[in-house]
């Protein structure tokens, strides 16, 4: 197996500015880890998160329990904390070979013959099978878009994101670290993971136009008025807040979708390079680590032909990535516009008192979706039934009380 990589060997402590991003690690990734054997060595640098704890503009925080025992946990890890683990992993196994710096400009999807550019000049390759694993931008999806092989849309929010930094406070942590914590403003909101040199990773989601955009603050006295009235309680924690503001750069937030995902069985799409979605479920990379093992296990089931395997994967996954692509954007609804509503919290109590009351017949979306290998499709449809089962219920319930009064 021959890794090509774009940028840097991450491994080497070059790493970009504001492009960080914690991931959210969570059932489905540590599933495939186990099966590699690398769960136990990440996840000693995760922070597991058992809950949202929610930052008004104005009062005390409030914690929201992410399942109904309160015990389950997201698990806040460094992306390039991940990253090194797999790839030392990778490498030390005989017949894998690593090339950094190397950049895809070219890709002949019937030879496998590849070109990339590098630091020393143009570099050839050829491979019998080619997968693209390379991110929402793929260069390799690019090829195949190019040579008519494959058909794309690029669904753009009107948002951004940009990192801010909060670091440790007196040598601990100047937030709960249990929690991932969400300050949610209407039609925007910031979040923050912790980190396990007690710092915390700060996200800010807004919108791309408009007054209330990132370019709507140019000056270091504009950007500490605008979090002061919209984030009083980061302005203390948040010693470099207009250096990080004015620096780190402004990411972009979509959804991608293509089809076909293979051309010929031997040129084939996994993770984002397929189906990249919003992070606001955090399942980016859990649907991609889940892609990897069914991948395999429709490796296993065609005796390793790629030709039958790749088009088997396709079917099997396209819904399912579908279906959490949908549900990470009304997730992004959820963070921004409704966690801080009486009504959301009262109904979140209610269901986890189902959860508590009938365990294992009712279970949430979010339980089944982060806690449970349950695939994305059928969440969907389980979560359907459920409530329409709560609707007749109710229903049969208040025509008891019409008839008693």
């Amino acid at each position: 197996v021959a890794l090509y990589e774009r940028g840097p060997d991450p491994r080497t402590g070059r790493v970009e500015r504001g492009r960080s991003i914690n991931l959210a690690l969570s059932e489905r990734g540590l599933d495939a880890l186990r099966r590699i054997g690398l769960d136990a060595q990440v996840m000693s640098d995760a922070l597991p998160m058992r809950g949202r704890m929610i930052h008004p503009v104005a009062g005390e925080p409030q914690f929201q329990s992410y399942s109904a025992s309160g015990d389950r946990a997201i698990n806040s890890i460094s992306r390039g904390a991940l990253n090194n683990a797999l790839l030392d992993a990778a490498t030390a196994l005989p017949g894998v070979r690593a090339a950094f710096d190397h950049r895809l400009v070219g890709l002949d999807p019937i030879t496998g013959e590849m070109t990339f550019e590098t630091p020393q000049g143009k570099v050839a390759a050829n491979a019998p099978v080619v997968l693209g694993t390379d991110g929402a931008g793929s260069a390799v999806r690019g090829q195949l878009l190019a040579n008519g092989l494959l058909e794309e849309s690029l669904d753009f929010l009107d948002y951004g994101y940009k990192e801010l930094t909060i670091p440790p406070m007196g040598g601990d942590f100047a937030l709960d670290p249990d929690a991932l914590h969400i300050w949610p403003r209407g039609t925007s909101m910031m979040i923050a993971l912790p980190n396990p040199d007690r710092s915390f990773t700060c996200t800010l989601f807004w919108p791309t136009h408009g007054t209330s955009a990132f370019a709507s603050l140019g000056s270091p006295a504009a950007i500490e008025r605008h979090f002061a009235e919209h984030y009083p309680d980061l302005i203390p924690l948040a010693p470099n807040l207009v250096d990080d503001y004015q620096h780190n750069p402004v990411g972009v937030l979509g959804t991608v979708r293509c089809t076909p995902w293979q051309a010929d069985g031997r040129v084939g799409l996994l993770g984002d390079a397929a189906h990249a979605i919003v992070p606001f479920y955090g399942q980016g990379a859990n649907c991609a680590f889940e892609d990897v093992v069914e991948l395999d296990r429709c490796l296993d089931e065609c005796d390793d032909d790629w030709a039958a395997a790749l088009p088997l994967f396709q079917r099997r996954r396209q819904d399912n990535t579908e279906a959490i692509a949908r549900m990470a954007l009304a997730n992004f609804v959820e963070m921004r516009d409704k966690v801080a509503s009486p009504l959301f919290q009262l109904g979140r109590k209610v269901e986890h008192a189902l959860e508590r009351a009938l365990p294992g017949r009712y279970v949430s979306r979010y339980e089944l979706v982060s806690f449970s290998t349950t695939p994305y499709a059928e969440v969907v449809r389980r979560v359907r039934r459920q409530h329409q089962a709560l609707g007749v219920v109710a229903a049969g319930a208040a025509a008891l009380l019409v008839g008693a009064v």
